[in-house]
Parts: C-alpha cells; sequence; structure tokens
C-alpha cells in the first residue's frame, strides 16, 4: 500500500515542499519503505505587490498538489521569530490552508522541536543536524537544497513515522 506525503515549510518568500512516497509491506514482518519523490520552492519577489505574491502561491501550490497528488500533507506549524516575518509567514500559510480546504487534503502540523525529535531523537536540534536526517533517511548523497526545500522533506519524514 503506497501513500503520498507532500511536506510544506510555508513562507511568503520562499515555500518549501517536498514529496515523499511511503509503501507498507504488510507481508512477514510490518516495515515501510520511504522514497523521495521530488522537492523545491515557490519563490515569490518582494518587488511584486503581496496579493500577486500571494495568488502565484496559490496557483503554484495547485501545481504541486496537481502534481503529486499527495494522499496527506503535513506542514511546519508558524514559528515566532521577528513580528513582522511571522505576519507575512502567517499570510501564506493561510494560502495554504485555503488550497488543501479547496482540495480536500487532510493534514498534520507539526512544530519545529517535533519534527526535530522525530528525526534527530532531541528537540533542540541543530538544522545541519536535522538536513544530515533527511538525507540518511532519503538515502541522499547530499543535502536537498535550499534549505527550505530540506525543511519541507524533514516536515513529511515527521508525518510519515505516524503512519
Amino acid at each position: 500500500m503506497e501513500k503520498r506525503i507532500l511536506g510544506l515549510d510555508p513562507g511568503l518568500a520562499i515555500l518549501g515542499f517536498g514529496a515523499i512516497s511511503c509503501t507498507q509491506n504488510l507481508n512477514k514482518i510490518p516495515e515501510t519503505t520511504v522514497n523521495m519523490l521530488d522537492f523545491g520552492v515557490i519563490k515569490t519577489s518582494a518587488d511584486v505587490e503581496m496579493g500577486q505574491r500571494l495568488c502565484t502561491l496559490f496557483d503554484d501550490l495547485h501545481t504541486v498538489i496537481e502534481e503529486f497528488k499527495p494522499d496527506l500533507v503535513a506542514i511546519e506549524k508558524l514559528f515566532f521569530y521577528r513580528m513582522s516575518s511571522t505576519i507575512l509567514v502567517a499570510q501564506a500559510r493561510g494560502i495554504v490552508i485555503l488550497v488543501l480546504g479547496q482540495r480536500r487534503l487532510p493534514y498534520v502540523e507539526f512544530t519545529p522541536a517535533q519534527i526535530k525529535q522525530a528525526l534527530t531523537g532531541y528537540g533542540n536540534a541543530d538544522k545541519s543536524e536535522v538536513q544530515e536526517a533527511v538525507a540518511r533517511e532519503l538515502d541522499l548523497d547530499q543535502i536537498p537544497k535550499p534549505d527550505d526545500a530540506a525543511d519541507a522533506l524533514a516536515v513529511a519524514l515527521t508525518a510519515s513515522y505516524q503512519l
């Protein structure tokens, strides 16, 4: 049985996405094989008007969902940095939730600490430890770039551990 998970790292300037496939082998010993399908980012320019940036996220996220046809979407929960960036991320996150609602896609959310805990066993792990865990878990030769895409794969992996 295959389940596709789309991980999202919401942001207005850069929204990271990472798609994985989880196949459960129920013969003999229950085992799940995880494979990366693809990863990338949706970018918007600060030179463009806010409404147009949100439209770009909306349209491009629909395209990503159409391409990967996920069974589940995993989203990193909003984390407070500075008030100005938090508001921008919240706006992008609203677009994500809207698109998922339109597509009737189920989603789960994880805090950064939950993602770090799931991948490294330590909730205060640094970014490089999480990225190394992503590469190791997906049997990749190198850490996915940019960071936003690697973060999205980490969110998707976290969801896969709960299957």
